[in-house]
């Protein structure tokens, strides 16, 4: 009989952390749908240095209750160039300190406030709402009864906890040593990296120290574990990233190492500490002192780390160091879940090869050094690769925002291969336009454009380019009409042989392929990121 006691005990026990985890999960999955692209946008858009990502950090975990996606999310900004990758630093530092509001809603509506009885009818009417309801009222319904779930967990977990201590306890990790503390943050990185959850582990340590089965110095150490086991999610997500990716999955886990270590030395301290003001508190309100212990550490480490931000991003940059091909930045497939993420992916990578080319156009026709030009073949495959990305996107017309943006990039690569074309194919007919006397006007014009242009691309004024282009392409196809016939009526007249004749006509043709090409490639491109919502440079030149 008692060994059934002990195995109910250990079910429920078990159950409960099931119940917690589910509840987490669905609560998470809710409020994602409710807000979770309001708040993507909302760290785009508020994130411009590392203390205010800590702030949007910070909030937006609160708010969908997980540091994990925020974290990944972070990454996946960084990977598509949308955001910088100090700046992304910012939001895993302060999504720590959003992690921590879990804590306090347990330690207060679950151990004070006892809600599992009151959250049932919560859990019926969210199964009600997401049974019968749509759009929002569903997502709202779901919330809910994610909400009820992991205070019902809350309840099982209190009481098997209170069974365990009769035939389990913590007396090996006794003692005030440093030896038994790193004991216990091991414990505490394997029950986060196992239930991929640190809120159910820090949900699981208040139930054992609310039970009395483990002490206010253990609790605390497993939560720093706890902490230290988030970094797992993070480090997954970047297998395979860019190299931004990487460095923020990266300093995830060394930051996260950092604040371990704080805890650990500021642990003792905190205790003599909470004692001097409110005396006899640690025993009577422990679980308070626990998830206050877990807010603390977390914002003494942010607050330490902020004004050292450089000085980290110098670091990590020399732990893995910029490794990116010359026309093209890392392909992320993990990014193809979001295709907003996904497109401004391929967009940056464009970008390279766009400039590429336009370079490489200017050292042809003699206007920019030798070493511009670029390895056509390489370069090939770099656009060939872009395709394909591109390719692994499958929208739908008037089903997703991003559709429109989707066909202006998809245009925007269709130039920017023909315009490959010319330089790989028809080189030569750049070299008889440089040598006809015809087609001075027009040459000078291009290239004084390319001297433009190319600065514009780069400094990312992309309506200025847009207009230009548009301009040029249309006066060099103006200027063109009356120097084809006139090569015409030479050759018909014997003044030029049939070869030097069809030279000239294919140079025409080039000159006006090349400038109508870069003119498609500027506008789709200043389109596809209008679109998306990042092109402020129409309204920067008012």
């Amino acid at each position: 009989m008692e060994n059934i006691s002990h195995t109910f005990i250990i079910i429920q026990t078990l159950g409960g952390i099931g119940l917690f985890l589910l509840g987490m999960i669905i609560m998470t999955n809710g409020l994602t749908a409710l807000a979770g692209d309001s708040i993507r946008r909302a760290l785009m858009r508020f994130t411009h240095s590392p203390l205010s990502g800590a702030i949007t950090g910070a909030t937006s975990t609160a708010l969908i209750q997980s540091s994990s996606a925020t974290t990944v999310a972070a990454i996946g900004f960084v990977g598509a160039g949308l955001m910088s990758f100090p700046a992304a630093l910012g939001i895993v530092f302060g999504a720590n300190i959003g992690t921590t509001v879990t804590g306090w809603l347990v330690a207060i509506l679950g151990f004070k406030l006892k809600l599992s009885l009151i959250v049932l009818p919560l859990i019926f009417i969210g199964a009600i709402l997401k049974l019968f309801a749509s759009g929002r009222w569903a997502n709202v319904g779901y919330a809910l009864a994610g909400f009820g779930v992991i205070f019902v967990g809350i309840t099982f977990m209190q009481q098997g906890m209170q069974g365990l201590e009769q035939f389990f306890s913590f007396e090996g990790f006794t003692g005030d040593s440093i030896f038994v503390r790193l004991q216990l943050v091991a414990l505490g990185i394997i029950f986060t990296v196992l239930t991929q959850s640190s809120s159910a582990g820090v949900a699981t340590a208040l139930s054992a120290l609310f039970a009395g089965l483990i002490n206010f110095e253990q609790a605390a150490a497993l939560v720093i574990g706890m902490d230290v086991g988030t970094t797992f999610t993070a480090a997954v997500a970047t297998i395979g990233g860019s190299i931004g990716a990487k460095r923020t999955g990266l300093s995830h886990v060394i930051y996260n190492l950092f604040t371990a270590f704080g805890a650990l030395v500021l642990l003792t301290p905190f205790i003599w500490g909470w004692e001097k003001l409110f005396p006899g508190q640690l025993l009577a309100n422990a679980e308070i002192a626990l998830v206050a212990f877990h807010t603390f550490f977390n914002t003494i480490g942010v607050i330490l780390v902020l004004p050292f931000t450089h000085r980290f991003v110098t670091l990590i940059e020399r732990i893995i160091p910029e490794a990116r091909h010359p026309y093209s930045q890392k392909l992320d497939k993990a990014l193809l879940q979001q295709p907003e993420l996904a497109l401004s992916n391929a967009q940056k990578n464009i970008y390279y090869q766009v400039l590429a080319l336009l370079k490489h156009i200017q050292a042809l026709l003699n206007v920019g050094p030798i070493k511009q030009r670029a390895d056509i073949a390489d370069l090939q495959k770099a656009i060939d690769e872009t395709h394909n990305y591109i390719d692994l996107i499958h929208l739908k017309p008037k089903e997703h925002q991003e559709w429109d943006r989707l066909i202006a990039i998809v245009h925007t690569l269709d130039h920017l291969q023909r315009l490959h074309e010319r330089c790989e194919e028809e080189e030569d007919r750049a070299m008889a336009a440089l040598e006809a006397e015809s087609m001075a006007d027009s040459l000078r014009q291009l290239k004084e454009f390319l001297i433009i242009v190319i600065p514009l691309f780069e400094t990312n004024q992309w309506h200025k380019a847009d207009q230009l282009a548009a301009n040029v392409a249309k006066d060099i196809e103006q200027q063109h009409q009356p120097i084809r016939e006139k090569v015409l009526q030479r050759l018909a007249s014997g003044e030029l042989d049939a070869p030097t004749a069809t030279a000239r006509l294919e140079a025409i043709r080039w000159l006006e392929r090349v400038s109508r090409h870069i003119a498609r490639i500027l506008h789709y491109y200043q389109l596809s990121l209008t679109l998306a919502g990042t092109d402020t440079s129409n309204t920067n030149d008012s």
